[in-house]
Order: C-alpha cells, then sequence, then structure tokens
C-alpha cells in the first residue's frame, strides 16, 4: 500500500509538472511571439516611412546626389588603376626613335644625303604611326590616371551617364568598367525621369507663385498711378490668376545660359561663343564633349589647379539646370493644354452657330454642353477637395478666354 501510494503520488507529481511546464512554454511561446511581431510592424513602419519620403521632392534630390556619389567612388576603384590606364606610352617610342636615328646617322657617316633621308623617312613614319595608335586605340592623352579618375571627374561621368548627356571625355578602359557603366544607366536614367518630373513640378510652383505676385504687384502699382491715387484707402479690384507665359520661360533659361557663359568664360579663359555653345549643349543633353570645364577643353591643355572645383560647380550647374528645363516644360505644358481648349470650345461655338444658320439646328435648340466629364479636382489627406486649386483653374480658364477673345457660350 505504501509503495502504490508512493507511486500515484509520483504520477500526480508528474502530470502537475508537465501541466506547469507546457504553460510556461505556451506563456514564453507568446511573450515571443508578441515581441517578433511588435518587431516587424516596428520595421514595417519605418520600411513605409523611409519610402514615403523618398518619394518626395527632397528624397528624391538627395537619392539622385547619393546615387552620383555611390556610382562616383565605384567607377574610381574600377578604372583609377594604374595598371589599366596607358601612362607613358610615348617615351619608349620616343627612345627608340631616337635610337634608330642615331644609328642611322653612325652607319651613313659617309655623308650620303638620299639614303639617310629615306632611312630618316621611314622612321619617323612609323613614329608617327605608333603614336597615332596609341592615341586612337588606348586612348592616351598625356594626362595620368590620379588627373582623371579622381573624385570630381567620376562624379561629372556618373552625371554625364544617367542624364544621357555623354560627353566623351572619360570613358570606361576595362571590361568591369563598361559593364558597371551598363549597368548602372540602366538604372539611373528612371531614377533621373523621377528627379527630372518631381523638380520640375516644384520649380513650376515657385515660379508660377513668383511670378503672380510680382504681377499683381506691378499691376496693382501702375493703376494706381494711372488713377491718381495716393493712399486714399480705395480698394483696387484684384485682376485673375495669371498663368506664366511661355516668354518668362525662355527668359529664364537664356538668363541662365548667360550666367553659365560668363562663369566658364572666366573660368577656363574660353572665348564668349565657345562657353556659351558648351552651355547650350550640356543643358540639350547633347554632350558632344570638345569642351569640357575642368578638363582644358579646346585647346588640348592640361588639367588646370582648380579643375577640381571647377568640376564640382558644373556638377550642380547642370542639375539645377536640368530642373529649369523640367519647370520650362510643365510652364509651357499647362499654357498649351489651356489655349487647346479654349480653341476647341470656339471652334465647336462656331460650327454650331454654322449650323444655325446652314438650318441643320432648330433656333430653338440651345447650345450643346460640353460632353467631357468635370474635371479632377486634387485631394488633401483628409479626403476634402481643395478649393484653392479649383479657383485657380477657373480664373486660368477664364483668363485664357478673355486673350483669346473668346466668351463661354450662352444657353
Amino acid at each position: 500500500m505504501v509503495v502504490e501510494r508512493s507511486r500515484v503520488s509520483q504520477r500526480s507529481h508528474g502530470v502537475v509538472s508537465q501541466r506547469s511546464y507546457g504553460v510556461a512554454s505556451q506563456r514564453s511561446y507568446g511573450t515571443s511571439s508578441s515581441s517578433s511581431q511588435g518587431s516587424r510592424a516596428k520595421c514595417k513602419d519605418c520600411c513605409r516611412k523611409f519610402v514615403s519620403f523618398m518619394c518626395t521632392q527632397v528624397g528624391v534630390g538627395g537619392l539622385v546626389v547619393s546615387y552620383a556619389i555611390v556610382g562616383a567612388v565605384a567607377f574610381m576603384s574600377i578604372e583609377g588603376q594604374e595598371a589599366h590606364w596607358p601612362t607613358n606610352c610615348t617615351v619608349p617610342i620616343h627612345n627608340s626613335t631616337i635610337e634608330t636615328l642615331w644609328e642611322i646617322t653612325e652607319r651613313l657617316n659617309v655623308l650620303n644625303q638620299n639614303r639617310w633621308e629615306e632611312d630618316v623617312n621611314d622612321t619617323l613614319y612609323n613614329f608617327q604611326n605608333q603614336i597615332v595608335y596609341v592615341i586612337k586605340k588606348k586612348g592616351y592623352d598625356g594626362r595620368t590616371h590620379e588627373e582623371v579618375w579622381n573624385f570630381p571627374a567620376a562624379l561629372m561621368f556618373c552625371l554625364s551617364v544617367f542624364t544621357m548627356i555623354g560627353y566623351g571625355q572619360m570613358t570606361p578602359r576595362t571590361q568591369w568598367g563598361k559593364i558597371a557603366t551598363i549597368m548602372y544607366a540602366c538604372l539611373g536614367i528612371p531614377l533621373y525621369v523621377v528627379y527630372f518630373m518631381n523638380m520640375g513640378r516644384v520649380f513650376a510652383k515657385s515660379f508660377k507663385y513668383l511670378y503672380r505676385v510680382m504681377y499683381r504687384c506691378f499691376n496693382r502699382s501702375k493703376s494706381r498711378m494711372e488713377a491718381g491715387l495716393e493712399g486714399d484707402g480705395a480698394m483696387i479690384e484684384e485682376n485673375p490668376t495669371i498663368i506664366v507665359p511661355s516668354t518668362a520661360c525662355i527668359w529664364v533659361m537664356i538668363f541662365y545660359m548667360a550666367t553659365g557663359t560668363i562663369m566658364f568664360a572666366e573660368w577656363e579663359n574660353w572665348t564668349y561663343i565657345n562657353s556659351c555653345y558648351f552651355s547650350f549643349t550640356s543643358l540639350a543633353k547633347i554632350g558632344i564633349g570638345d569642351f569640357v570645364p575642368g578638363f582644358g577643353g579646346g585647346g588640348g591643355g592640361g588639367v588646370t589647379d582648380d579643375s577640381r572645383i571647377k568640376l564640382i560647380v558644373n556638377f550642380l550647374y547642370l542639375l539645377v539646370g536640368m530642373g529649369l528645363i523640367a519647370m520650362c516644360y510643365t510652364l509651357m505644358k499647362e499654357e498649351i493644354l489651356l489655349k487647346l481648349r479654349a480653341l476647341k470650345q470656339d471652334i465647336r461655338e462656331r460650327m454650331f452657330f454654322c449650323g444655325l444658320k446652314l438650318g441643320l439646328y432648330p433656333e430653338e435648340q440651345p447650345y450643346p454642353e460640353d460632353p467631357r466629364p468635370p474635371p479632377m479636382h486634387p485631394r488633401g489627406r483628409s479626403g476634402k477637395v481643395n478649393d484653392e486649386d479649383d479657383s485657380d483653374d477657373d480664373e486660368d480658364n477664364d483668363y485664357v478666354l478673355h486673350s483669346l477673345h473668346l466668351k463661354p457660350p450662352s444657353v
């Protein structure tokens, strides 16, 4: 009986211990799962915030600059090795040519002029062919790898790749460098397109606001001077919201090109024609490459002492210039779309009146309304319609109709 009781007590103790261990394991598993779920939620929230920030204008701009810096470091490590660079390729050719000429002079010391001239001409012709081969095939231009593949130059090379300018002043020579250029362009060109569109919208909004403020202030002061109002407190009726004309965009680009022309002409000692030529071909993404700041372009000169500063300034000049081009594209597109909409309305109105005169429509029939659906208005995060943008669109349409001497059709 004592043995059976002890066995029963052991069994009950084992069952209780197993139950307690199971409960403890379930609690520990629950706490670990809840902590892992919390960490996953925090990681997802951080990733969501990072992606939303990178989609903003500041994020896209920072991403473009970071992408250019990473590419510059990568290309410096790939192409900046001395073993892959044709440094002093002409020195052995020059030395061998001198030795050959001296041997000819010693051998023909009997003053045989005709034979000496023939041998010297052959030697110099061979020297010329070797120099041309080194320059054309190996790309030798008298510069060392430190002078070409420094950080500002590599940064400028990356900008010329993903902006599709392609100067051609710097080219990859190794196989890995060419493969890296292809992959870098495939990732960088879509990123540049996103930057182009975002910066175009940002610059367009800023310039539109500045232009409207200046236009209203100028018209208000002009009307007060014409009316003879000198602080009488009379209120002047506000003009409708003005769209930015294409001429203003063209003047902005001319001013920016003139700034670059003067700056590069003073730095590089170029003529103003050559400097303007470089600014236009760079901003238009033609990228011929015969003139590049920091490389002594145009005259075949060497690298100047402050070439790194010039390359960085050129990098910023082109990056801001691409944004201004995107701004002009956005503003011109808005003006053209509004004028086309007004032209379409005018054509429909004239066709309707011609139909009335020809008897195609009864006189009692009203003017047909525009069959297009109402325009979509931008909504904020709260889901409410932005009233300011709605009023701006209506005022823009009224301004275009007034400028084209059109009137809205009367029913």
